[in-house]
């Protein structure tokens, strides 16, 4: 009887151990479209953010001459880009940006239910300050390996974004063919330190952003729908996201124009080094001691304009996806 009972036991172990990696994968993907769907439209600002925190790159505030200042805002430079460069400029990037989407944001939406869900089981918490933390800790976990698995994408993506045919002053210029040629070359010349340069800030910048943004959509929309009787619907998942948007945006901009300003600089070919930066901390240094703390905010609107919009259209695209899935396939 006993022998029975165990494997009984261990046969409904295996049931929760296969629904656990289900889960897991669907929310992987789903996360990955969710994400591919919503960089789609909001590519053009993430192109226009990327230039604009590279535009004055270790110059005075004030010291920046008219010639080498073609973007004023973030309005009038997604204006000049598309004037120069057309709708490919705009979009350049988007290929590497959609298998960029998938590694990251797979991960973070993917990751962050069954991490907050394992963390909180096995702690045992329940007291909100326990569960806000154990929540933060999930978002910035998921955001962390997201970053990993995506940095060589990211790198890719920046200097694609960067790269101007008319404004050679903006940042250094990478001469790129196609994306696997340039990641091929990389590996050529630098190594797998290549591939992952820039990965420490990236890890910051997801971890900090995924800190504030799981948490902050998960909970704000629980509380719209719980405590003040929303209805689960587009319309809350549109407010929640777009209030999530701005306070990610506060938190991440520091650690976004580290990121940028890391993945693109030019690279020493005889040591492999960064020709500007030694690493995030230096990079940090030298901004804030040149440019100011203001520097850290370059590009924010365009920033916001980015991520406000993608994280409103990621949610209420993995809400949709999810709600297709248990309706038809679960």
């Amino acid at each position: 009887m006993a022998t029975a009972t165990h494997a009984n036991q261990s046969q409904t172990d295996i049931r929760i151990m296969k629904n656990k990696n289900k889960d897991t994968m669907v929310g992987f993907i789903i996360g990955g479209l969710a994400a591919c769907g919503a960089v789609t439209f909001t590519n053009p600002w993430e192109v226009v953010k990327t230039r604009l925190q590279l535009q004055g790159e270790l110059v005075r505030a004030g010291a920046l001459t008219e010639s080498a200042r073609p973007y004023h805002n973030s309005f009038q430079a997604l204006k000049v880009v598309l004037e120069h460069e057309g709708i490919r400029g705009a979009q350049r990037g988007l290929s590497v940006a959609y298998i960029y989407q998938i590694c990251l944001n797979g991960s973070r939406l993917g990751l962050y239910e069954p991490v907050f869900s394992t963390v909180k089981k096995s702690l045992d918490l329940t007291s909100n300050g326990s569960i806000l933390a154990a929540s933060v800790f999930s978002g910035a976990f998921a955001g962390v390996v997201g970053a990993v698995l995506g940095s060589p994408l990211y790198l890719i993506k920046t200097r694609r974004q960067s790269y101007s045919p008319v404004f050679k002053t903006i940042g250094y210029q990478h001469q790129m063919g196609s994306s696997w040629s340039a990641l091929s070359q990389i590996y050529r010349t630098e190594g797998i330190k290549g591939l992952f340069r820039g990965a420490d800030a990236a890890m910051a910048r997801a971890g900090v952003g995924s800190a504030v943004q799981m948490p902050t959509y998960m909970l704000g929309k629980d509380m719209l729908i719980k405590r003040f009787g929303f209805p689960d619907s587009v319309s809350t998942h549109f407010a929640t996201s777009m209030f999530t948007g701005v306070l990610v945006c506060l938190a991440m901009n520091p650690f976004d124009v580290i990121s940028t300003r890391m993945y693109n600089q030019g690279v020493d070919p005889v040591t492999g080094k960064g020709l500007l930066y030694k690493g995030p901390s230096d990079c940090f240094i030298k901004i804030v001691k040149i440019e100011g703390v203001r520097g850290l905010y370059k590009g924010f609107l365009a920033h916001y304009l980015r991520i406000g919009p993608h994280t409103t259209l990621m949610f209420v695209f993995m809400e949709q996806l999810k709600s297709i899935y248990n309706r038809h396939l679960a």
